[in-house]
């Protein structure tokens, strides 16, 4: 074999001693083979003459554009978040701007299969994307029954696993950037995830980390039963997101042969995935994500507004230049962007998708539910988390886009908030399909109405949403505040942190879950739903705290976030159950039977308990 066959051996065939050895060795290995296969360094560049026509034209097209010439060159632009994602072995194909360099931010893998028969998720090791990666000590952590019924009067149970070889095991993700032949164009990269249960450490590349397996049974006779169910999907699904600031200085830089990466994962190190990548030499918008809320209202001559008075806001969408996303006075409609099938939206604005790709609190894909929308809390003194239930009935209400969530009588303060489209667009287009609803028009104002009632303060107008363009996937929020009532501008008072001593170097409130790291501007929003119980900041950070297995602190340690004993005191199934797996039979027997593993029951879970019971808790460090 002559030595340009043996370097052509060495940069289509994986060897398994990459995966064995140290971080360093590996680093050492791939740059090596960068340089043999065609990576920047290499002055000898292939022929077009052997591509597949369409691959063909693409990399002559790139070659001639002006934007292109130095081979992808980085320039002076800072790199972009890139998001990968593999179904059932497919890559879902990117398309990226031309010479930007990259750091992968997100990567998603799925697998799964359609069972007749309860087998938990057996069928995945038999036959699946994931069947060879090691299912060895599998077992069922948690289940859920979705709160609506099913279209056909059936309800959906979903069984969630973990602690499967291949999810304990340390893996290695690289990536690879690849010309039509499979030849390096660029140096790759590898990603260290760890293992979904150890804790968090240095050596890890992404803040958020997450391996689990999911069995759906969709059509169980009540939101208790499932017997004699006979539609199953087993599921199998690797999330890593917001890469921490060490693995962003790992970057990627395509050339215009690139054609795709080649994703290898070292738990299947000789069945690489491959995504497909268009390069976009001018695109419209650029990279990056914001928003700007305004008030169209003008306040009264002091800068204030009154109370029982109606503020009309407007909210821009930007990209990271400032260039507006969407003409002034609308938005897309939601046909426009989000269902299967739909065009998309060229600047990327995203709707709420779980209609179609559902989401579950921690186990499963909340960064892909991509709601949109805002809220109005206030006055800031007085935030705290609500725990009265709003309704379907008021998602669907045709006469009002706004809900109220609180009022300062029934809940301590005062919230309203409004999803884009309005609810009753939005879910009353899922529940009445030939309505049109989805093809409503969507502005970009919406109106606040401020109770006659509202205590002075200041009061907080924040909006959240997220962008997918050109392989990047982006949150942001921004919160704006009004001044009602008087001039005097007033402070929320959290009870809860710092969060900062985990969420740093990348994981900061920032950059994950919604970008927002204002937290007295979250209440609002994560309000309990008739239909998502699980919905209040307090419910969802017990939850996954307790489950991620990477929080630094002992679970028992209230002190590590309450900053006062009080604090912990306020007792509720949804308090106490959205931490703890179970409770004595004395507490069966008066409250009723664990029913829900977000809040322990139903309706019944947000209201105090007692008053006599629980004013220490074990282990809480106070």
């Amino acid at each position: 074999m002559g030595g340009a066959d043996k370097i052509q051996e060495r940069c289509t065939r994986t060897s398994p001693r990459l995966f064995t050895a140290g971080r360093a060795g590996l680093l050492a290995a791939l740059a090596s083979l960068t340089v043999a296969c065609g990576g920047p360094e290499s002055t000898e560049l292939e022929s077009s003459a052997g591509l597949e026509p369409e691959l063909a034209a693409q990399g002559q097209a790139l070659s001639d554009d002006d934007a292109l010439k130095g081979g992808g060159s980085s320039g002076a632009s800072a790199p972009v978040g890139l998001a990968l994602e593999v179904d059932n072995g497919e890559g879902v194909p990117l398309k990226v701007k031309a010479g930007q360099r990259f750091f992968v931010n997100q990567i998603d893998l799925r697998a799964s299969i359609l069972a007749t028969q309860d087998e938990g998720v057996d069928g995945l090791r038999q036959n699946s994307d994931f069947l060879a990666v090691g299912w060895g000590g599998v077992r069922l952590a948690d289940q859920e029954f979705v709160g609506l019924s099913n279209a056909d009067g059936t309800y959906t149970r979903r069984r969630f696993y973990r602690d499967a070889a291949w999810m304990k095991a340390t893996s290695l993700f690289t990536v690879e950037p690849v010309d039509a032949r499979g030849v390096l164009t660029g140096a790759p990269v590898l990603l260290n995830i760890g293992s979904d249960d150890t804790r968090r450490t240095e050596r890890d590349d992404f803040f958020i980390r997450r391996m689990r397996a999911i069995q759906w049974t969709r059509d169980c006779r009540s939101s208790t039963d499932c017997t004699g169910a006979k539609a199953y999907e087993e599921e199998a699904l690797v999330e890593l997101r917001n890469a921490y600031d060490h693995a962003k200085k790992q970057t990627l830089t395509f050339t215009s042969r690139t054609v795709g990466l080649r994703l290898r994962w070292s738990l299947r190190p000789f069945a690489p995935y491959f995504i497909p990548v268009t390069q976009v030499s001018k695109p419209a918008y650029s990279y990056g994500f914001g928003i700007d809320i305004k008030p169209l209202t003008a306040p009264r001559k002091d800068g204030t507004y009154a109370p029982g008075s109606d503020v009309t806001f407007q909210m821009t969408l930007k990209d990271g230049q400032g260039k507006r996303l969407h003409p002034a006075g609308s938005l897309p409609t939601y046909n426009e962007v989000a269902p299967p099938g739909a065009p998309g939206n060229p600047a990327g604005i995203q709707y709420y998708q779980a209609f179609f790709n559902p989401t579950t609190t921690y186990y499963r894909r909340k960064h892909q539910e991509r709601m949109m929308m805002t809220q109005l809390i206030g006055p800031a003194q007085d935030i705290q988390p609500i725990r009265s239930i709003v309704d379907l009935e008021a998602f669907l209400d045709d006469s009002q886009d706004v809900q109220t969530i609180a009022t300062p009588a029934r809940d301590g303060v005062y919230a309203q908030f409004m999803t884009f489209p309005p609810a009753n667009k939005l879910f009353g287009g899922a529940f009445f399909p030939n309505e049109g609803r989805w093809d409503a028009p969507v502005s970009d104002t919406w109106t606040y109405h401020l109770p006659a009632d509202a205590k002075p303060g200041t009061y907080l107008v924040t909006a959240k949403a997220r962008r997918v363009y050109l392989g990047e996937d982006r949150p942001a929020s921004r919160t704006i505040e009004i001044q009602v009532g008087t001039k005097t501008h007033t402070e929320a008072v959290l009870t809860t942190g710092p969060c900062n001593t985990c969420h740093s170097k990348g994981g900061e409130l920032s950059e994950v879950l919604h970008a927002n790291d204002n937290r007295a501007a979250c209440a609002s929003c994560h309000a309990p739903l008739g239909f998502e119980l699980e919905g209040p900041i307090f419910v969802r950070t017990h939850f996954i705290h307790s489950r991620s297995n990477r929080f630094d602190a002992p679970l028992e340690k209230c002190s590590s976030c309450h900053l006062k004993q009080e604090t912990t005191q306020r007792t509720s199934k949804a308090a106490c159950l959205s931490c703890h797996k179970s409770y004595p039979d004395s507490h069966v027997e008066k409250f009723g039977p664990i029913e829900s593993m977000y809040v322990g029951g139903g309706r019944e879970s947000f209201q105090q308990c007692t008053g006599s019971c629980h004013k220490t808790h074990p282990g809480a460090g106070f």
